[in-house]
């Protein structure tokens, strides 16, 4: 798998990653202390509406940007998008009001919201080989934990020796490097595919993904995902600086726990993917979530316990999430992999949308055992309608017929209306067939 941090396109990529996302760790503990200094206990309550208005720009600007800059070379994009947030981060350190950290939020995540699709449909067109790309999907979930493990621990570092204020300018610069690592890097051209209309363009990746079942059901897992790390995220400070009276320190401790378990299995699943299906990981990831939250709805656990807590839910976090990007890569031609990896952004963070806010403001009026189980609920019904829509034998090959087309149509070439070859809703399957 390291090998490819050697990669001469991917490894750039995957740099440019990582520092970014060291940046935006940074970011969000220094966040969550500036929300404790403004508003103190309601602190729960600020950053869950501060993560819902996050949610709001991922949910409604993503798609639109995505179709908007559909024509415009990828690298000036992924550039245009890490300039921006650097500018809007440079003036997180001025803040003295709760409503300026909501205007900053939803400016910074307009432009990731246009860079993290692009981003990801970038992979599979640099990283061809199936098992590459999975081995690519696990490094950048270990560069998405290294914002919830190494940046916490170096915040608690620099919170040794300057105010957290300063934490802001580390997200500056991770920005700025990962421009001009992406400026360094040669990326693959766009697949040249259909010229198509805005509003097809706007709304294909959604209708791929919602006609095909494997995707219905990652939504459906995204439920419980999206619950336990709605939690973790916002409730963190909280819970360590209120319950357990800890430090800044402890908070870094606590959120490093989360990232260190979600580490641990993005570092695993790689071989655990050669001899196992995504069904099966994935579904037991999401169990996992769901039978730790309703487990912390009963108990109240020691520090020690807690730690060992954070870091199961990070772990189970990262099984349920990390192989997604091979079932959008099976389930989408090359040229519609960028619309349905936006689809699939905008739709996922639909549900932290929901999560976000229930995490917050549940915590503020009713504690923590409340919110878990109203939580552990949202995971449960996740779990069972990703059983239901998503079926155990998944499979590759699809027998089906094409009644609509005509007999000379080059898709029946070979093989007439009726025949089965691996199924990819697109303009010949515009539906999955239910009885072959």
């Amino acid at each position: 798998m390291w090998q490819l941090v050697f990669h001469p396109v991917f490894g750039r990529l995957f740099a440019a990653q990582v520092v970014a996302l060291l940046g935006t760790g940074l970011l969000t503990v220094a966040l969550g202390l500036l929300a404790f200094d403004l508003a103190g206990a309601a602190a729960g309550a600020v950053l869950g509406t501060a993560y819902a208005i996050k949610m709001v720009a991922y949910v409604g600007l993503s798609p639109i940007a995505g179709a908007m800059v559909a024509k415009i070379p990828r690298r000036q994009v992924l550039i245009g998008a890490d300039i921006v947030r650097a500018v809007v981060a440079l003036s997180l350190p001025f803040i003295t009001q709760v409503w300026q950290i909501y205007l900053a939020i939803f400016l910074l995540q307009v432009a990731s919201a246009t860079f993290t699709p692009t981003f990801q449909a970038t992979i599979p067109d640099v990283l061809e080989d199936e098992d590459e790309y999975a081995k690519g999907l696990s490094l950048s979930r270990l560069a998405y934990d290294l914002e919830n493990l190494l940046s916490p621990a170096l915040a608690g570092l620099m919170l040794l020796l300057i105010s957290y204020h300063w934490l802001f300018g580390g997200t500056v610069i991770g920005f700025l490097i990962s421009a001009l690592l992406i400026q360094a890097t040669t990326l693959p051209m766009r697949r040249a595919g259909k010229d198509r209309p805005f509003s097809e363009r706007l709304t294909r990746g959604t209708r791929i993904y919602l006609a095909t079942p494997r995707l219905r059901g990652l939504l459906a897992l995204t439920l419980p995902a999206a619950a336990a790390s709605a939690f973790v995220i916002v409730n963190t400070v909280v819970v360590v600086r209120g319950f357990y009276a800890g430090s800044d320190r402890d908070v870094a401790i606590a959120l490093a726990a989360f990232g260190a378990g979600s580490m641990l299995a993005a570092l695993a699943l790689p071989r655990l993917l050669q001899n196992r299906n995504d069904r099966p990981v994935m579904l037991t990831g999401a169990a996992l979530l769901t039978m730790l939250m309703g487990l912390q709805t009963a108990v109240t656990p020691s520090w020690p316990l807690f730690l060992g807590l954070w870091t199961l839910m990070g772990l189970g976090y990262s099984a349920t999430i990390t192989p997604q990007g091979r079932l959008i890569r099976r389930s989408a031609h090359a040229d519609d992999r960028p619309a349905v990896f936006t689809a699939q952004f905008a739709l996922s963070h639909a549900c932290w949308l929901v999560t976000y806010p229930l995490a917050g403001t549940l915590m503020t009026q009713y504690g923590a055992q409340v919110t878990f189980a109203a939580l552990g609920v949202i995971g449960l019904i996740g779990v069972a309608l990703a059983w239901r829509l998503w079926p155990a034998g998944d499979p590759v090959i699809v027998a089906h017929s094409h009644p609509d087309l005509p007999d000379d149509h080059p898709h029946l070439k070979g093989g007439g209306h009726s025949h089965a070859h691996p199924l990819i809703i697109d303009d010949e399957h515009h539906a999955w067939p239910t009885n072959g």
